[in-house]
């Protein structure tokens, strides 16, 4: 009896140390595969696609140090190692965007591929769960479809209908696969079998389309039956819809065309292709206008019941026209699809002094709205829309210009409908609908949010609840603008691709949303339509016939590609862009002459900075000469870094020659022996101490120019180039607390007054909607523009302390610094970076300071903790403390970390 105690006691001891030794057992696996920054991706072009993994792991100060990548043809070649490429173990802590090294992949081919790493602990780790990437159609010639349009169709310098595409076809049994590849010139929206193909929305996307379309790819293998039918409805769109604000239409063509290919592979490896030809019909229907700006008009009295299903009797319908056009500008979707990603609700029904039905949707959004609606046969319903009420709360629309902004349905039959529009989007917070008896019920109202479907990365928050309502203004903002392009607005007839506000937002961009394939897409087009003599035009994709070369507009070409390099470490943009940018500096080169000056050009300046009619203060008028210089050098220095970085190295050496020439012109020019710049404005200081252009003698004396024209006018100047830089300059200058009390200011001009007016986007003027409740010039008055948003990257990488390094580009090794203030008791923010989770989490009690962390695997950070004097810190934080000044420094590797002090606030 004591001996089978004895045993089952040793039993269960050797099961618990077991346990725990397993349970404890150090590990580090990859996870989370992507290829070119999306889950398994299908329809690709790039030939040497990039692999990226995040590392998982249950220690702390956890470091690849070598990796293995696997890559078959199947997913059982893969686990039975019957392999295409292996890299074989490959010492690096690479972990991202590690390009595929083996033979070229064939068009319409899929890779399944997986990743081992092994660590610095000692630790190799298991293979990972496989993914796969799949090419599309890398030639022309393999396109077999023909472009197809409707035939006799007029050019019209109004709206035309929506043009519908059918054809029938049978498939054999035991279907393996099924790919569909689409284009169009125009939207398209494609069936089979009466469902959607997928659930992306203003497809092909908007591109530089003289000179490329892209193309769609959608697995349809579950779709498919015996009998089928494929169709598909196309919308004017950007092609040849109403564009810029000169009333323009059909500025890439006036005739929409269809382009689709579906490939079906069977079991036993016969392939049957269905293409666009002349055997498909097409005709019109319900949709009889179809424009971005103005909305959309549909009769359901032209419904055509059955019209997407197999045996529709389409015998009055017309025999496609095949068309004549090149295949050669055909290229695979690069950035990230827009989608429908959001619904929301109505807050409130309104009947307004003039007696409009109006519905409050609580947030200034970008899609249009999903309504139940009740009817007699001929009935008219027009739903309009408006981001704000005016003074008397009515409903306002002047600012819209001449965008219509309506959709209208007539009911083809009594009784109850539910109607949302196909091709158009509206910007808004309200809705008035006329037509109907009685108002629909709040709850038969929808909000569909549609905007690029980029992965959000980055959250901030902190105790002053309108901050926080500010950074929820930010990403509505950047929600609603990033629709395939980056636009200045999305309301009015304007709705463009501005060069300007995108570059000034970039680096908050890509702290809200991962923005990397968002800019991918749209840099290729700033190539593109960048004129041969180096300008870049104003607007991308350019519709304003080559106007360009605005300073710190044009320069997107140069910085957003190297945002995007410190952010996801992506050289490829940056070499991809190269030859834009030198070309770029080449036409700045030939403006500025021999003196290195850039003077007499048209520019906007800094775009609606502060104005005032006091006689004695005209305004903060920065002269555009010596913006347009900066600029010039600014762009010169980033160039010679990627020149560097790309192992350019003469180009490196003529950049920095060039830089110098410039900096020795700007500081003869434009800085007094005493440092005061000839435009003596908060826009000027901030440029030229941001971009290095004050010589070291003179920046005490720049700085304090800068902090006394704060202090005077007790809030900011600054337009669309200043406003990005100030609150940063201001604190490198060591001035905190002037740039907290920017952040802080509520009237006007500052960032919180749109705050106090209820607004839930970033405006376009500091004082769009005035306390009186009027409104600024309606000409140019959009309550939905991102540019001030820009605060944005000061929020995280100040105020909560998540700062890049840019010696390791992605957040390799990072910095955490938090500098409280602005009577701010608690920050945090977060951020999915390449390699994982940032979190920097800091909280004030009195003079207590807490602060967590949070560091991931394959990466390093110094934190940086402010204001510790000589106090103990309490963490559990191995790293060797270093007293900097007031400050302690910490080395740390990969892990989460709680630091907690008593805070020195006498220096």
């Amino acid at each position: 009896m004591n001996h089978t105690k004895s045993l089952i006691w040793r039993v269960s001891l050797f099961m618990l140390i077991s346990l725990f030794t397993f349970s404890a057992r150090s590990e580090t696996n990859p996870v989370r595969l992507l290829c070119e920054y999306h889950q398994n991706p299908i329809g690709i072009d790039v030939i040497e696609p990039r692999l990226s993994w995040q590392l998982e792991s249950n220690e702390n100060e956890v470091l690849q140090t070598a990796y293995q990548i696997w890559v078959a043809g199947s997913e059982t070649d893969l686990s039975a190692g019957n392999l295409i490429w292996d890299s074989g173990k490959t010492t690096s802590d690479q972990s991202v965007n590690v390009a595929y090294g083996g033979p070229a992949v064939p068009s319409m081919e899929r890779r399944w591929w997986q990743v081992r790493v092994w660590d610095n602990k000692g630790n190799e780790s298991s293979w990972s769960t496989p993914a796969y990437w799949e090419t599309g159609i890398l030639k022309p010639e393999l396109w077999q479809a023909s472009w197809i349009s409707l035939p006799d169709e007029s050019e019209s310098k109004a709206s035309l209908p929506v043009q519908y595409y059918r054809n029938d076809f049978k498939t054999g049994a035991n279907i393996a696969s099924a790919r569909l590849y689409v284009s169009a010139k125009g939207l398209y929206e494609m069936y089979i079998n009466g469902k959607k193909v997928g659930d992306q929305l203003f497809t092909p996307g908007w591109t530089s389309y003289k000179n490329r379309i892209q193309y769609q790819t959608y697995d349809v293998t579950e779709l498919l039956n015996d009998e089928n039918a494929i169709a598909a409805k196309l919308g004017d769109g950007w092609y040849r819809g109403f564009i810029g604000f000169s009333g323009q239409r059909n500025y890439y063509g006036d005739q929409l065309a269809l382009i689709a290919q579906l490939k079906i592979e069977y079991d036993d490896g016969r392939i049957e292709t269905i293409v666009t030809d002349e055997n498909w019909k097409v005709g019109n229907g319900p949709i009889l206008k179809s424009d971005i700006y103005n909305g959309e008009f549909y009769d359901a009295n032209l419904e055509m019941p059955g019209w997407k299903t197999a045996g529709y009797d389409d015998s009055s319908w017309k025999a496609a026209t095949v068309l004549e056009g090149s295949k050669e500008v055909l290229v695979a979707t690069q950035g990230e699809p827009v989608k429908a990603v959001e619904e929301i609700k109505p807050i409130a029904f309104i009947t307004t002094p003039k007696g409009e039905m109006v519905y409050d949707m609580g947030q200034n959004m970008v899609g249009w709205v999903r309504v139940k609606l009740s009817g007699t046969v001929g009935d008219a319903v027009q739903l309009q829309f408006a981001e704000v009420l005016d003074k008397e709360g009515n409903f306002y629309t002047a600012n819209l210009r001449a965008a219509k902004a309506t959709d209208t349905y007539i009911f083809g039959e009594s009784g109850e409908v539910t109607y949302e529009p196909s091709f158009t989007f509206h910007g808004f917070r309200y809705v008035k609908i006329t037509g109907v008896e009685n108002a629909p019920d709040p709850k038969d109202l929808t909000g569909v949010v549609i905007y690029s479907d980029m992965p959000s990365t980055g959250s901030f928050e902190c105790s002053n609840p309108m901050i926080n309502q500010l950074q929820h203004n930010i990403r509505w903002g950047q929600k609603g603008n990033f629709l395939d392009v980056p636009t200045d607005c999305p309301q009015r007839d304007e709705r463009l691709g501005w060069t300007g506000d995108a570059q000034v937002f970039s680096m908050t961009a890509g702290f809200n949303f991962n923005v990397a394939p968002f800019y991918t897409k749209w840099e290729k087009d700033i190539a593109l339509d960048q004129l041969d003599n180096g300008k870049v035009p104003n607007v991308i994709p350019d519709v304003l016939n080559g106007g360009g070369g605005a300073t710190g507009w044009a320069d997107a070409v140069a910085i957003i590609p190297w945002t995007v390099y410190k952010i996801y470490g992506d050289t490829r943009m940056m070499e991809e862009s190269y030859p834009a940018i030198q070309k770029w500096i080449g036409y700045m080169q030939s403006r500025a002459g021999e003196d290195y000056l850039w003077t007499g050009d048209y520019h906007f300046g800094d775009w609606l900075a502060f104005a005032t009619t006091h006689s004695d203060y005209p305004g903060a008028t920065t002269e555009k000469d010596l913006l347009a210089t900066a600029y010039f050098y600014y762009t010169t220095t980033l160039a010679e870094k990627m020149a560097g970085i790309l192992d350019k190295k003469e180009d490196e050496q003529n950049y920095n020659k060039l830089a110098g020439n410039i900096k020795k012109a700007f500081v003869a020019e434009f800085i007094t022996p005493n440092g005061r710049l000839v435009s003596h404005t908060q826009t000027a200081y901030v440029l030229a101490l941001s971009f290095g252009l004050v010589p070291d003698d003179r920046v005490d004396q720049a700085a304090n120019y800068l902090a006394k024209d704060v202090e005077k006018f007790g809030h900011l100047t600054t337009g669309f180039l200043g406003t990005p830089l100030l609150c940063h300059t201001l604190s490198a200058i060591g001035r905190d607390d002037l740039a907290y009390r920017l952040l802080n200011r509520t009237q006007y001009p500052s960032w919180l007054y749109p705050v106090t007016q209820g607004a839930t986007t970033i405006w376009e003027r500091w004082d769009g909607q005035k306390p009186d409740g009027s409104f600024q010039d309606v000409g140019m008055n959009s309550f939905n523009h991102y540019a001030y948003g820009a605060i944005g990257d000061w929020l995280y990488s100040r105020v909560a302390g998540i700062k890049i390094d840019e010696n390791h580009p992605g957040y390799k090794h990072f910095i955490l610094a938090p500098h409280p203030g602005g009577g701010l008791t608690y920050a945090k923010a977060t951020f999915e970076s390449v390699h994982g989770t940032i979190v920097s989490d800091w909280k004030i009690d009195g003079n207590k300071m807490k602060y967590d962390v949070e560091v991931p695997a394959n990466t390093t950070a110094s934190v940086i903790l402010p204001d510790t004097g000589n106090s103990g810190v309490e963490t559990n934080a191995d790293g060797e403390q270093r007293h900097v000044g007031n400050d302690t420094e910490i080395y740390l590797g990969s892990g989460k970390y709680s630091f907690s002090y008593t805070m020195d606030l006498n220096e």
